[in-house]
């Protein structure tokens, strides 16, 4: 599927459905195949997943389109709104500036919050992942980007991408992600634009503090064995927002989705009902 915004056509995934909607956003440069072992498992909710211009995305934005952190999330913001979904649970994983959808007074239509093992505070990009934005800073960085993601000794290294997933990603998964950029100028433009976008930490530290304002309930899911996003943010996000409640979930690295699907599937639907969210079984089965 795909819908026209205001910065361009955005392509998403919709299973349909009459169940409560989840709003599934990813990482850089990923797409909705970040989730794929997880929506399997929610049978009776409408799982919705667009993929946003954050360098996985096979359509380039406009030349002008705002691709910083919050540009990125008001777009997600304006996703939703065309769509017409209310009563949204959002779920965040590696990406964490849906958040920024609070800070900028757009979250109207949200009724949940699920943050699993995100960017948080003052962490935009993840420590390790500061040397791969300074590379997209330089003129045909993001190409030679692409072009190491082929090489496994890099591809694979702990302290890249490697390390997001305690158990290893598929070679194929990673080629899917960087394929758009690999053959697209103008995606690696868009790639650059958001890679590069992060605000200094004086302006993270302040909009995180307006973060308190969410007074609807958070799943804050954290992974014990994370490289990228430090331990201590998991307690720290669920204290700092009113209705926060911490998770964590062992044998996994940042890419809970991909290392513990079942489990991260099993606590999603615990807090979904618990919060009123239940699930709607198709054709009254």
């Amino acid at each position: 599927m795909e819908i026209e915004l205001s910065s361009g056509t955005i392509d998403y995934e919709d299973t349909g459905g009459d169940g409560p909607v989840l709003v599934f956003a990813h990482g850089l440069p990923m797409n909705g195949q970040q989730w794929r072992k997880v929506v399997p498992l929610l049978d009776g909710y409408r799982c919705v997943l667009p993929t946003l211009p954050l360098g996985g995305h096979r359509r380039p934005m406009r030349p002008d389109a705002d691709l910083s952190h919050t540009g990125v999330a008001l777009l997600l913001g304006e996703f939703i709104e065309r769509l017409g979904l209310d009563d949204v649970t959002l779920v965040l994983n590696d990406w964490g500036g849906g958040q920024f959808l609070i800070s900028e007074g757009r979250a109207g239509r949200l009724a949940r919050l699920v943050l699993v093992a995100c960017e948080a505070f003052d962490n935009f990009p993840p420590g390790a992942a500061k040397p791969l934005s300074a590379v997209c800073r330089v003129p045909g960085g993001v190409r030679l980007l692409t072009g190491l993601m082929r090489v496994p000794a890099f591809r694979d290294h702990p302290k890249g991408y490697g390390g997001m997933s305690k158990h290893g990603l598929p070679p194929e998964l990673i080629a899917e992600w960087f394929g758009p950029a690999s053959r697209s100028k103008a995606v690696r433009r868009d790639f650059a634009k958001f890679a590069t976008s992060a605000p200094d930490r004086r302006t993270l530290l302040r909009w995180s503090e307006r973060l308190r304002a969410f007074d609807r309930p958070v799943l804050v899911v954290w992974a014990t064995e994370d490289r990228l996003m430090p331990r201590e943010h998991g307690p720290r996000l669920a204290e700092l927002y009113p209705r926060g409640r911490l998770v964590e979930i062992a044998d996994s690295s940042t890419l809970i989705p991909e290392d513990q699907p079942e489990r991260l599937a099993e606590v999603l639907t615990g807090f979904l009902v618990e919060h009123g969210a239940h699930p709607v079984p198709r054709h009254g089965g």
